[in-house]
């Protein structure tokens, strides 16, 4: 399977890397909405706006995982996995409303966005640990090709998106 990685279209970026490299970009962005929430630097606006970006990034995640990677998974990890990590998508797109509901950042906003890093601290790292795990030990899974799909179609999104 790393011989297959090494492709140059997409040198190292099998399905498990890009995901794994959308969660390392959405945690900088926690830690830099916190700095702000400490700093109060750049106030209200700055925030407001990081808090969106860290939304509508994590709302792209979810649904390519969703629409693409979980679909794949089902033959090689056991349902309850699968199960679990839909509930933490769940959850965090509850508190993804409740942020994107808020006028303006303050208190409520800094409360909420510390409460979804938390989430997807425990999601990243439940992935990790397992999804990803099964994702790389299933033998029928071409990883590449499903990176490829995934980066598609979260291009597609964010396109949408703009």
């Amino acid at each position: 399977m790393k011989e297959v990685n090494t492709m140059p279209q997409n040198p190292g970026k099998d399905a498990c890397d890009l995901l794994d490299a959308d969660h390392v970009a959405v945690k900088h962005l926690f830690v830099e909405y916190a700095r702000l929430a400490m700093s109060g630097a750049e106030g209200a606006d700055g925030r407001q706006a990081l808090a969106r970006r860290i939304c509508d990034e994590l709302t792209v995640h979810a649904q390519i995982e969703e629409e693409i990677f979980y679909p794949a998974l089902r033959q090689a990890a056991p349902a309850g996995l699968l199960e679990e990590a839909k509930a933490e998508h769940q959850e965090a797109k509850e508190l993804i409303a409740q942020i994107e509901q808020l006028p303006a950042a303050g208190p409520e906003m800094d409360a909420l966005v510390t409460k979804l890093a938390q989430a997807i601290e425990h999601h990243v790292k439940e992935e990790r640990d397992g999804l990803f795990t099964k994702a790389r030990s299933a033998p029928q899974l071409d990883l590449v090709a499903l990176g490829e799909q995934l980066k598609e179609r979260q291009q597609e999104l964010q396109g949408q998106a703009a």
